[in-house]
Parts: structure tokens; C-alpha cells; sequence
């Protein structure tokens, strides 16, 4: 799977759309915003996309995360692993860009970085003036910053990320590359999902030496201002973003909100995983005949409708007596 990704064109609105309701694996959508008024100022110089943000400033504060020099845009933990290599701070936009500039070309220039800000929080009339022409049902969110390198990571909804300005690399994984990838902590993130403990661009092979399959099975996108990325739920992504004044807006959809995989799995870890093997063999065969397998879905036809509760078909019924049910284990202690 190494090398490069499928390739749509911006201007092809069906092929796009088929890609986003079908796709399991990332596309490069070429050009998607080329005709945007923010690409068009990135495109005249570092001023001129500065000043268009400037404009559209609403006055918010960002939070932005300031790296030091030494860490070379890397977001991520410090090396005992008991916080991270970066601090935050607040500005608003007019603020955050005007600093950018005032780092360009010094030496040991800090790193900053304000992300995954909805546009409406910032930069209010964004979406309006650049609209994506697929319809996503979401507010985009903007991220602004110089060099910067974020850790391999997921997201739980589908994503398109549209670069503005600069040039970002996206370097993906599929999900089953998991065990390759050295998680590190669940509870404990640097910015919401797990991370990667590898740095894709300096792997230590001692140290982990999984990776090097996962490399193998690396997919990688080089974008440029217009083009965009379309990422399906639980790819891995590593995001390097070069340039003084760099500017992505994304947009994540799909995802529903009631529902809790992450949730189930941290529940199937504290009451499965430490179980004797003989009883762990047992449970895997409850899963796979009621949520993985091929047949799970149908698992419960046998019974007559009103007698399948918790099993059955989704509803918003059936919805309310899981949670009930979950619930009620938890604080009978298992008893039920």
C-alpha cells in the first residue's frame, strides 16, 4: 500500500460526493478551493493572507500552543511523559497572525500553533465567503500556525481538510496498523485522540520496531493552497505543515453523537481483558455473535419483536434501555 493516494478533481462535485459517502480510504481532492478568496490571498504572499484573517477577526480569544525552539514544531509529551513539550496561551486572531509574520526567517523561532477553531469563534464570515461545494452540514474549523509537526492520530468523524495556505504532507496509516503505531496514553492526550508514540519523520527502530511494517503500509498526500484530503473515520494521520503563515480549515461529519465505541472499549478492557483465557475465548464468541460477525445483525430473529429488548433493531427505545442497562451494571458492581 505505500505510495501515493487516489487523485479527484476540485471541480467534480459527483465524484467527490460518491467518494465521501463510499470511500474507505483517503483521496486527495485536487483544487477543491482554488477559487476561494482565502486561497487566492494566500497565494499573493504572507501579508496578504494575514491581513484577510485580520479583517474577519471577531476579537475571541485562540488558545495557541507555543513550542520552543528545541522541539522543532513537534507537538507532544515531555520526555519523563508527565506533561508535554509545549505551554499555551490566548490571542485572537489579529494577534496570532501578526506574531507569525514577526517570526519569519529568525532563528530559533518559537513554534505556535492555534487549532481546530470553529471558523464562527474567530473568523465569522469564513465559511460564507469560501464555501466548500459539498454539502457537509458542518461548521469548518481553522488551523493557523508556522512549522509544525503533529503526531499520528485519528479522528472518530470523516474529515475533508482543505489547505488555505502553506504546504502540509499528510502521512496515513489504515486502522489495522494499530498495533504497529505504539499508542500511547488514552486518557491522557495531547489534544484529544490517542497519539503515535513514533515520530514518523525520525523513527527509532530500536525502540519500536513494529513501525517498520506500519511503514510499509504508509500512504502520503503533499498538498498545496486549493487542495484538499478526505480521510475516513480511524486513519491514522501524521501532519507535517511547512511554511511562516500556514492556514487549514477542516470539517468533521458524520459522527454520531450517541453513539460510544470508544466507550465500549474501555468497558470490554476493564471487565474482559485481564479474565483467564478460557473465559476471554468465551466472551470473544459472544462479540463476534453480536456485534462483529457476519451474521450480528440478525442474531436475534429468532425471537418474536417484543421479546428481543436490548438485542434488537436500533431505536430510540432500544437506545434507552442499553444505556439503562449498562448503567445498571455499573452500579450493582456487575450484579445486575
Amino acid at each position: 500500500m505505500n505510495g501515493a493516494l487516489d487523485e479527484l478533481d476540485g471541480n467534480d462535485v459527483a465524484a467527490i460526493t460518491r467518494a465521501v459517502e463510499t470511500a474507505d480510504r483517503p483521496v486527495i481532492i485536487r483544487g477543491i478551493a482554488a477559487d476561494w478568496p482565502a486561497v487566492a490571498a494566500a497565494r499573493k504572499g504572507d501579508e496578504a493572507i494575514a491581513a484577510y484573517l485580520s479583517a474577519r477577526d471577531n476579537g475571541r480569544p485562540l488558545t495557541v500552543l507555543v513550542g520552543p525552539p528545541e522541539t522543532g514544531g513537534r507537538y507532544f509529551y515531555s520526555d519523563d511523559m508527565r506533561g508535554v513539550n509545549f505551554r499555551s496561551e490566548t490571542m485572537p486572531m489579529a494577534t496570532l497572525v501578526a506574531q507569525l509574520l514577526a517570526l519569519r526567517g529568525m532563528a530559533d523561532a518559537p513554534s505556535l500553533y492555534a487549532g481546530s477553531t470553529p471558523t464562527a469563534e474567530s473568523v465569522a464570515s469564513f465559511a460564507a465567503e469560501n464555501p466548500l461545494p459539498v454539502d457537509t452540514g458542518v461548521t469548518p474549523r481553522i488551523w493557523v500556525g508556522n512549522t509544525s509537526r503533529i503526531a499520528p492520530h485519528y479522528d472518530m468523524a470523516a474529515n475533508i481538510a482543505v489547505v488555505v495556505a502553506g504546504r502540509r504532507r499528510f502521512t496515513l496509516f489504515p486502522p489495522d496498523q494499530i498495533a504497529n503505531l505504539y499508542v500511547g496514553p488514552v486518557e491522557r492526550t495531547i489534544a484529544g485522540q490517542p497519539t503515535s508514540m513514533v515520530d514518523p519523520d525520525h523513527p527509532d527502530y530500536a525502540r519500536y520496531p513494529l513501525y517498520a511494517e506500519a511503514e510499509q503500509r504508509k500512504l502520503v498526500a503533499h498538498l498545496a493552497p486549493g487542495d484538499a484530503i478526505y480521510m475516513p473515520p480511524m486513519w491514522w494521520h501524521h501532519v507535517r505543515s511547512d511554511g511562516a503563515l500556514n492556514v487549514l480549515v477542516n470539517y468533521w461529519f458524520g459522527q454520531r453523537q450517541d453513539r460510544f465505541p470508544f466507550a465500549a472499549l474501555m468497558l470490554a478492557m476493564h471487565s474482559i481483558r485481564e479474565l483467564p483465557d478460557s473465559e476471554r475465548a468465551a466472551w470473544r464468541t459472544w462479540f463476534d455473535h453480536y456485534v462483529f460477525g457476519e451474521g450480528a445483525r440478525g442474531a436475534v430473529d429468532h425471537l418474536p419483536p417484543h421479546a428481543q429488548g436490548v438485542l434488537g433493531p436500533p431505536s430510540p427505545q432500544r437506545d434507552r434501555m442499553i444505556i439503562d442497562y449498562v448503567v445498571g451494571f455499573c452500579r450493582s458492581g456487575g450484579s445486575g
